[in-house]
């Protein structure tokens, strides 16, 4: 099953099993966010990527620029492990990590919760990449991604044992927009995929492709 049926599955029970009204509201939220988020500032196809240094879930810091030295990397965004569809999204990176080292790919995963926060979704997903913690969202930003909650979808997370302050330790509710990259071993952005709407994922033939793009000839 592709990744976005998978996505669209729990999307649909979700609507079918969620506070009356959720499901409206976090479609109109979604729908203000692609009218105000300006993609023009994010990191995009041809640019270099920024350079950053963050811990894994056993503390050992991850550098890209180290990491590009050994051949591409696959860095994807997501919002953290409380959210349903970075998970579905994490385990479907998962399932071709074998056929992304066969093409001399590394994946890092990043996100803003804490690394004890980090640590658990590995765990539950049985993951074995690089999954880091961006406290503060100071990479994301510099990606161009991070936004902050409205004061509603505050109150939905709260209401649902999600306040984002706990998860992420810190007060400002930001969280960064689901994006994946794929960068050449040069630095320069070689794919760049950012959905404003966080029940959309870049499939993981598209990260293959754009990898085996990258072969020498």
């Amino acid at each position: 099953m592709k990744l976005q049926e998978q996505l669209d599955n729990f999307r649909a029970e979700f609507a079918r099993t969620a506070p009356s009204g959720r499901a409206a509201l976090y479609e109109a939220r979604i729908e203000e966010l692609r009218a105000s988020f300006v993609l023009d500032h994010a990191v995009g196809v041809g640019d270099e990527a920024p350079d950053f240094s963050l811990l894994d879930v056993h503390d050992n810091r991850v550098s890209l620029s180290l990491l590009l030295q050994r051949g591409p990397v696959v860095v994807t965004f997501y919002r953290g492990g409380w959210c349903p569809y970075c998970n579905i999204q994490l385990r479907a990176y998962q399932a071709v990590l074998p056929e992304m080292a066969t093409l001399g790919a590394r994946l890092v995963a990043i996100s803003p919760q804490l690394a004890h926060g980090s640590l658990t979704t590995v765990q539950t997903n049985a993951l074995t990449f690089d999954v880091l913690s961006d406290v503060n969202n100071s990479v994301a930003r510099r990606f161009g991604l991070a936004y902050a909650l409205p004061a509603d979808l505050r109150e939905a997370l709260r209401s649902s044992q999600k306040a984002l302050p706990a998860i992420n330790g810190d007060e400002s509710w930001e969280l960064p927009i689901p994006a994946t990259y794929v960068i050449a071993p040069d630095g320069r952005v070689a794919l760049a995929s950012i959905e404003v709407d966080y029940r959309k994922r870049l499939e993981p033939d598209v990260i293959l492709a754009a990898l085996k793009e990258l072969q020498p000839a």
